[in-house]
């Protein structure tokens, strides 16, 4: 039961989206037990965002939330994936991007809690 919320200060095309749910897809593997069949993706682009005081474009914040734990070498693995992949993607550079990880010992799904 992932998700990865994404909010960038650039747009993102249809392309563009498509290639970020399918790299976002792979790379939740990295994370023991989670797969792109439990992963809620969103995607937000064109956000007003501010780092390091200016609001140039090439700004990410993303949220992964997972059910469940892992290690630091997990949420490492995940780092680098995901930076490289908007890196790629969206030109925006691992300086320019903040992931934040939340291991969630409740989640609600299909009208209960797992």
């Amino acid at each position: 039961m992932p998700s990865i919320q994404t909010k960038v200060n650039v747009p993102i095309s249809k392309e563009q989206e498509a290639e970020l749910k399918t790299r976002f897809g792979k790379a939740i593997e990295l994370i023991p037990g989670k797969s792109e069949n439990w992963l809620m993706l969103t995607f937000e682009d064109n956000c007003k965002m501010y780092f390091q005081g200016n609001n140039q474009p090439g700004i990410a914040l993303v949220d992964v939330r997972i059910f469940g734990e892992a290690g630091p070498k997990d949420f490492q693995r995940l780092t680098a994936a995901l930076t490289d992949i908007l890196k790629e993607v969206l030109g925006i550079r691992p300086e320019r991007t903040y992931i934040r990880y939340g291991e969630v010992r409740y989640w609600g799904w299909n009208g209960s809690n797992l």
